[in-house]
């Protein structure tokens, strides 16, 4: 089993940073309370007013009525008894309608606070999300995210629907009819409370061992979900290399640990429950005893019975109330851990205004980096690409050329050495503004669910359909998208996956044109590319880099000998650097990249 805790936080702190978030509904959340204290005023007002009914208008007796009240009673009947018991009856119907009233009230306004404390809480985490810095999600699988930004978020709104208010008022109406009980004859009290014990002990092993499988559960569903989530996504490999049954082993395996939890939590259950009808029936039978050989009235037997009820009633789900607070607790935890995860840092000692235009001048000075302690992926890194001109960067896999692009715009941050954009270090330039002036087409093209146009505008309001068909006449791709079902309103698929590779490029090298961006960084972006596809592509390319400061990652010939200069990398360490003759001319590590590569298939 997975730890559960992964804090420091005590349950008091966890829940005093819950209930922060009802500040915005405070008035709706001290309805609440009020109303708890007027439920549990209520529940025993009716059982003592049955015993009256009983004694005084049946029995036509008196005993143990307090005489204010038998004065008032029998002002209100005019000692008749058919009067008197119409009266405590229609006392009986009102105040059924007021529990009735305050009992809705009550569960619509606690269900409603935690649904907008849950929908606060959800923008907050899904916002940090956004802002976290692109290590973390390395380290953390895509399920387990969501399995905090809905699953646990979701079992924070129990806190409030199935947690601690809803365990306040059941206390509440515990305390004030066992007050009633007490008021009403002590002894007889004390004696339906003698199987109690039996409870107590029954509902802490209830409660440890629920608790226990919940956690279980808890742990099963994150697993489920980033399990799930990922063979969704890489369904094309485990097809590919015929996994299926393996992959659905795996599967059965996390699910069954799912179900055993599960039913751990029902065996609890099916267990607690009967257990407490059990010590009703003994404390009804210790009442009926007692009454028998002492000869109380009638009424008390059946208020005692109703009282008995009332408070066996919530005790049964009290144990499992306290469990669902305890899920709240450890999801509310999490979430918190979460929210408390380093944002990608921003900087606050820019000059203000910042200038709205990026001239792309950009400069390494000596730069170093790694992903893991002691082991560098770059070591000291310098080169300059003037504003408006172009680098290409080639080397072996794992030599660092796409870290270089991540340091650019940050989505990691250098540990030694420059990055200058424009002569300031971009550590010192707010992120938003950073990414804004650089424009990323990566090998991978991600495309959301929704419209080709939502893909190249992706959903900002700012961007009219003006500039995006001026973008993509640039391109040459205006004609390719009026050929779609349904133009700029055809549907893409997930991933993209109704286009073809080279539609899915295209459309990405358009949302980076339409965002007009200074600095071009072109990550392998034609290496998946068919050949049909390839000229329309390469014009896109020149398009794109036209005026523009670039850097271009690809295999492709053509694309890396129009770059003003080429950055050869090996082990994370500039070898050479030059024009595309000038490296063929030195005959070193580019020459025999060249050779290798592109000598027996020039285009």
């Amino acid at each position: 089993m997975s730890k559960v805790r992964t804090s420091s936080y005590s349950n008091t702190q966890i829940l005093q940073r819950v209930y922060s978030y009802v500040k915005p509904y405070r008035s709706l959340f001290y309805f609440s309370l009020i109303l708890t204290l007027l439920l549990a005023i209520i529940a025993p007002v009716r059982g003592y007013l049955i015993q009256v009914m009983v004694d005084k208008g049946l029995k036509e007796s008196s005993a143990g009525i307090p005489a204010w009240l038998n004065n008032w009673l029998d002002k209100l009947s005019g000692f008749n008894v058919v009067e008197f018991i119409i009266q405590i009856f229609i006392i009986q119907i009102v105040l059924l309608f007021l529990e009735t009233l305050f009992r809705f009230l009550f569960t619509y306004i606690t269900a409603k606070v935690g649904q907008n404390v849950v929908n606060d809480l959800r923008k907050t985490v899904f916002n940090k999300v956004l802002s976290l810095p692109l290590s973390f999600f390395d380290k953390t699988p895509i399920g387990t995210l969501t399995t905090r930004t809905v699953n646990d978020i979701e079992s924070i709104n129990e806190i409030f629907s199935d947690g601690l208010i809803p365990i306040i008022a059941d206390i509440l109406i515990i305390i004030f009819t066992l007050g009633t009980m007490f008021w009403m004859d002590w002894r007889l009290t004390l004696i339906c409370l003698i199987p109690f014990p039996i409870l107590i002990i029954a509902t802490y092993f209830f409660k440890e061992s629920v608790n226990r499988s919940f956690i279980s559960v808890r742990n099963a569903v994150a697993s489920l979900n980033a399990f799930a989530q990922e063979h969704l996504t890489g369904m094309a490999l485990v097809q590919s290399f015929t996994a299926e049954d393996r992959e659905f082993k795996k599967f059965e395996k996390i699910n069954t640990e799912h179900k055993k939890a599960n039913i751990k939590s029902i065996f609890a259950y099916s267990v607690f429950f009967p257990v407490v009808e059990i010590v009703l029936a003994l404390s009804i039978g210790l009442l009926v005893w007692w009454i028998a050989n002492f000869k109380i009235e009638a009424g008390k037997l059946i208020a005692f019975i109703l009282f008995l009820n009332q408070i066996f009633r919530p005790l049964r789900m009290i144990a499992d109330k306290f469990n669902v607070l305890q899920m709240g607790i450890i999801s509310s935890e999490r979430v918190f851990v979460l929210m408390d995860t380093p944002c990608a840092e921003t900087a606050e000692r820019i000059p203000d205004p910042w200038p709205k235009t990026f001239n792309g001048h950009i400069t390494f000075k000596n730069v170093s980096f790694e992903y893991k302690p002691n082991v560098p992926v770059l070591r000291n890194i310098s080169f300059d690409i003037p504003a408006g001109r172009s680098l290409a960067i080639v080397g072996s896999t794992g030599s660092g050329k796409s870290t270089i692009i991540s340091l650019i715009n940050r989505l990691y941050n250098h540990q030694s050495g420059e990055i200058l954009i424009d002569g300031i270090d971009n550590k010192d330039i707010p992120l938003a503004t950073l990414r804004h002036h650089i424009g990323v087409v990566l090998q991978d093209v991600f495309l959301f669910n929704g419209s080709v146009l939502d893909n190249l505008t992706l959903r900002n309001p700012d961007v009219s359909f003006e500039q995006v068909q001026h973008a993509t006449r640039l391109l040459g791709i205006h004609d390719f998208i009026m050929s779609l079902p349904g133009n700029y309103d055809f549907k893409v698929l997930e991933r993209g996956a109704s286009l073809s590779m080279g539609q899915r490029q295209l459309l990405s090298f358009a949302r980076c044109l339409i965002y007009n961006p200074a600095i071009l960084i072109l990550d392998e972006a034609t290496s998946n590319i068919d050949t049909e596809s390839e000229l329309l592509i390469q014009n896109a390319i020149d398009t794109l880099m036209k005026g523009r400061t670039s850097i271009i990652i690809a295999h492709r010939l053509s694309t890396i000998q129009k770059a003003d200069h080429i950055l050869v990398l090996d082990k994370g360490e500039v070898v050479e650097y030059g024009t595309h003759y000038e490296l063929l001319a030195e005959g070193k590590n580019y020459a025999k990249l060249y050779e290798m590569q592109f000598k027996n298939n020039p285009a």
